[in-house]
């Protein structure tokens, strides 16, 4: 797969309008963790003007080997699976658009001779989320689950499901990622990316926390004790949520 990369380096590098080829995420600085189930995330640095053409044709991306699937997922890109398996996701961005954008872990595998120093540093940090505290964490957690009790009480099982074992979860990995030591490098875009390698069972029980849809009072009851022995939880949210669980359990 890098050897794909550097393939459309070179074929970049025979065009005019190109400016520089990004790997990204596995396939950036990071890449000693790629393997056999990784895709291949990258930028690609055009010249004002050159983007539609990039975001338009993509004979630059077929040089190296066919094409089999690819659509427009977002405005500035695309998903793309070669006939041989490997599959791509990509944006294209002008100079500037590239300075305005917060990414991390970025390798240069390709550049034009004139392109602009420090195109893989230019971007701002990755923004967190508002308040990135034990306190706004835990607290989103426990509302998370009192709200996803009340949804499963009244039968809306997905949207339950939801806030219990995907929000409510999201921020119990926040609490670890500030109060416990790592085993593995964490993604600063997106924390369940590797967190069964960065925290045991023993530690983050996600097979408990997260059931499936059949078991959301399994998960809440979970999760609020785990998050009840390890940090002090308001007696109000505490008590509100234990009495939504025993209604949940009378009513079965």
């Amino acid at each position: 797969m890098l050897q794909r990369l550097d393939e459309l380096g070179a074929e970049l590098s025979r065009r005019t309008d190109a400016i520089a080829l990004i790997g990204l995420g596995s396939a950036g600085a990071e890449h000693d963790r790629l393997d056999e189930h990784s895709d291949l995330d990258f930028f690609v640095v055009v010249d004002d003007g050159a983007k539609a053409r990039y975001l338009e044709a993509i004979d630059w991306l077929a040089a190296p080997c066919p094409v089999a699937y690819s659509f427009a997922n977002d405005r500035n890109g695309r998903k793309a699976l070669y006939a041989d398996g490997i599959f791509v996701e990509y944006a294209i961005f002008t100079v500037d658009e590239l300075a305005r954008l917060p990414f991390t872990g970025g390798r240069l595998v390709w550049q034009r001779t004139d392109a602009p120093d420090g195109l893989v540093d230019c971007g701002p940090p990755p923004a967190g989320p508002p308040y990135d505290t034990v306190e706004f964490h835990l607290n989103e957690a426990l509302t998370n689950l009192y709200v996803g009790l009340h949804r499963e009480l009244r039968g809306e099982r997905l949207t339950a499901s939801r806030f219990i074992q995907s929000f409510a979860v999201d921020r119990v990995i926040s609490l670890l990622n500030l109060t416990a030591e790592a085993r593995h490098r964490r993604d600063p875009f997106e924390p369940s990316r590797r967190v069964e390698q960065a925290y045991p069972p023993e530690v983050l029980p996600l097979a408990e926390m997260v059931p499936g849809y059949e078991g959301n009072l399994a998960a809440a009851r979970t999760t609020f004790e785990w998050l009840r022995h390890r940090f002090a939880v308001h007696p109000v949210i505490g008590d509100a949520i234990r009495d939504l669980l025993r209604e949940a359990d009378a009513a079965r």
